[in-house]
């Protein structure tokens, strides 16, 4: 009675509260603890508790004492069942305040008792134990280890249920929800996504019907619920939450609006084009209008930002502008779209007009950009998405994209090298800090724009005297090492690949346009050493064929140019590496049975068809940079006579029908054959042996027959 007289004492609360905890120190018995921790709760409610107090009572009472009251079953006489579970959650809520202790194992091992509170029914005299669970559920997100943990004990479907239920707390559950998968999403819908979808049914259902201002607040909480994996259009209720949003959209985008209320929407459209692409938008007139309206929208929201920027205003808007730039990039690919479009040929050409101008902003606020605004993501954005119009669009804006190059082969080689420094840190130090993310790739994003402008004098021009070259091989030469880096067994293509593929591109149109930049420029060499080493290790990999067929063609067509160097005199690497690419040549064609006859007929082999329409281009330049090699290097026919290859070709030619091989091919066959002829003796025997002269007749192939009548 004297502890629970002090309940009532008006006086000094603070001394009241240090005479409380000495008894919790103190105390006798389970009575005096009882009553004293009563008073402590009560203060703690009350929010009468600082830091330092708070610390104190967990001195005084460590975690074993909370732990006792929400196992115990018997609570005091007169008491509600629950009186010792609601006196133990509200000392956990109380240490949670804390950010160390909310991330101790002791709090962390007790989430499945959070959970079950969630789950369990609510009553009036139980409310208090929801919030104080809420507050230790989201005091444990906000620490490093939290989030796991939440995920892997069952936090989410609770949190689903608790939502859905729509009880005491359910406002919270969703806010808690939404930070939990703005941190670890893909994981959450790997473990559940049933119940996740279950929220995004009813959130979808409430957008849909709400004629109200809730209508655009459930446009800021739908995006953290649309998942990019696994996509919403494999599941039958993954489908009807699109149409529903779609529906949704058409209603709010169809009306006239605040800015205040287009922004959200405009965010919400965004989320779903990066989830689905243009899948969820239905085709048919309706749909095809909705996305003009989605991608005009954008780029007026673009200009209207960027045109005249404010700083002030423009720093308010980023986080919108961005959301435009992936529907302008929506609205790039369903432009060039050939098969099953959404949008009419009039609307394309529209749409193509109204990106140039939004397009035209962007360049004009790239070139606004000062150097100590590099780093902000926005920047990012807007390089990223300017790549995919160089991309797409070689024709228009050409001016203005030549007087930017400088700027974003500057911006890109920034953010290169600061990746490259990252990447030599510790691990420990690679963890990123609030407002400080790791530096991205824009070359990535720019590698096609690239790929399209130096095959231009003008562009190419620009892009050498601004080092463009050196700055590609040194990224070739990162991308090769992250390719090499995974596992080899095959996997969908990768950014590594395509990456890869890409600058290989890239450096054919310079070792077309630009030889004496290949022959002057030590890049080049450094390019020739890895192209020599990589092509023997790639090649045996059938998943990378593309990309073995690029490094042959391109080290093919660099071997012609820099043929005086060391690397090349017959060294172990350069013979591998012609061997390598010999036998990616030797190895594209077969003979099979002609449908259309009883005989054989020249065809692709099995192991190169699926990759034909990206290689084909390649080999027939393969095909003719090896016949401009061989009189360049004159161990080169040898190492064809060690491949068999001439055995090979002369009886696939003596087998198959001359109808089925193509003019193309066979002006591929004899250059190389010829050069093979001229070059060496033993060649020539091989082929006079397999009966050349006839087959080269037979094929019409006039400047071997001669090359073989010679003396």
């Amino acid at each position: 009675p004297r502890f629970l007289a002090m309940a009532s004492d008006s006086g000094d609360r603070h001394a009241t509260l240090k005479r409380c905890l000495g008894v919790l120190r103190d105390a006798r018995n389970d009575s005096e603890q009882f009553a004293a921790l009563l008073l402590v709760t009560k203060a703690v409610r009350a929010g009468e508790v600082d830091a330092k107090t708070r610390r104190q009572i967990f001195d005084a009472i460590g975690f074993t004492f909370p732990t006792r009251l929400l196992t115990s079953r018997q609570p005091p006489a007169d008491c509600p069942p629950h009186t010792f579970r609601a006196l133990g959650l509200t000392l956990l809520a109380c240490f949670c305040t804390d950010p160390e202790l909310a991330g101790h194992s002791q709090i962390l091992n007790k989430i499945p008792t959070f959970n079950d509170i969630l789950l369990s029914p609510c009553d009036t005299d139980s409310t208090s134990m929801v919030d104080d669970v809420y507050q230790c559920l989201s005091a444990v997100l906000a620490t490093a280890r939290g989030p796991r943990e939440l995920v892997t004990k069952g936090t989410v479907s609770a949190l689903c249920q608790a939502y859905l239920n729509g009880g005491h707390g359910s406002d919270r559950a969703l806010t808690l929800l939404m930070g939990l998968l703005s941190i670890a999403e893909a994981k959450c819908w790997q473990r559940d996504a049933p119940q996740l979808l279950a929220v995004l049914s009813k959130l979808s259902g409430d957008f849909l019907k709400a004629e109200d201002m809730t209508k655009f607040e459930l446009c800021e909480v739908l995006p953290h619920f649309v998942p990019l994996s696994p996509p919403l259009t494999e599941n039958s209720q993954g489908s009807k939450c699109l149409c529903r949003l779609y529906k949704g959209l058409a209603d709010i985008l169809g009306s006239k609006l605040s800015q205040s209320q287009r922004d959200p929407a405009l965010k919400l459209a965004a989320s779903l084009v990066q989830a689905c692409g243009a899948e969820w938008i239905p085709a048919g007139s309706a749909g095809s209008k909705f996305l003009a309206l989605l991608v005009n929208l954008a780029c007026v929201e673009v200009r209207l930002t960027l045109e005249e920027p404010d700083p002030v205003e423009v720093e308010g808007k980023k986080e919108v502008v961005t959301a435009c730039y992936v529907l302008m990039e929506m609205g790039i690919q369903e432009c060039l779209r050939e098969e099953n479009p959404l949008l009419e040929n009039v609307q394309k050409m529209q749409l193509m007009k109204i990106m140039e101008e939004a397009f035209g902003a962007v360049i004009f606020y790239l070139r606004q950009v000062k150097q100590e605004e590099l780093q902000d993501p926005f920047i990012f954005a807007s390089v990223r998405v300017l790549g995919a119009w160089m991309a797409e669009e070689t024709s228009s804006l050409k001016q203005e994209i030549c007087e930017l190059l400088p700027f974003l082969v500057d911006y890109a080689r920034k953010l290169f090298k600061e990746g490259s420094q990252a990447e030599s840190l510790p691990q420990a130090e690679l963890v990123s800090t609030e407002g400080s993310p790791l530096p991205q790739d824009a070359l990535r994003f720019l590698l096609p724009g690239f790929c399209h402008l130096t095959a231009e004098d003008r562009p190419r021009d620009i892009l050498i005297s601004e080092g463009a070259p050196a700055l590609l091989c040194e990224y070739f030469l990162q991308q090769w090492e992250v390719l090499t880096s995974k596992s080899s067994t095959p996997a969908p293509l990768t950014s590594t690949d395509m990456s890869l593929q890409t600058t290989s591109g890239i450096f054919l149109n310079l070792v077309v346009t630009a030889p004496d930049l290949v022959r002057q420029d030590k890049t080049f060499s450094s390019l020739m050493d890895v192209l020599l080493k990589s092509l023997p290790l790639l090649l045996p990999q059938k998943h990378h064929l593309v990309l073995a067929a690029n490094f042959a063609t391109l080290g093919l067509m660099m071997a012609r140019i820099l043929a005086g160097s060391a690397a090349l005199q017959g060294t172990q690497s350069a013979k591998e590496f012609f061997g390598a690419a010999i036998h990616f040549l030797s190895q594209a064609h077969t003979a099979q049975a002609d449908p259309s006859s009883d005989g054989l007929a020249v065809a692709v082999s099995p192991s190169y068809v699926s990759a034909w329409d990206d290689i084909r281009e390649l080999w027939f330049l393969g095909m003719q940079a090896l016949a401009g090699c061989i009189p360049l290097f004159p161990w080169l026919p040898q190492a064809a006579l060690q491949a068999r290859w001439l055995e090979g070709l002369s009886q696939l030619l003596s087998r198959v029908s001359p109808a089925s091989v193509d003019f193309e091919l066979i002006t591929a066959f004899q250059a190389v054959l010829v050069e093979l002829a001229r070059a060496s003796e033993q060649c020539r025997s091989v082929i006079l042996s397999h009966h050349g002269t006839e087959w080269a007749n037979l094929y019409g192939m006039a400047a071997l027959e001669q090359c073989l009548a010679e003396q």
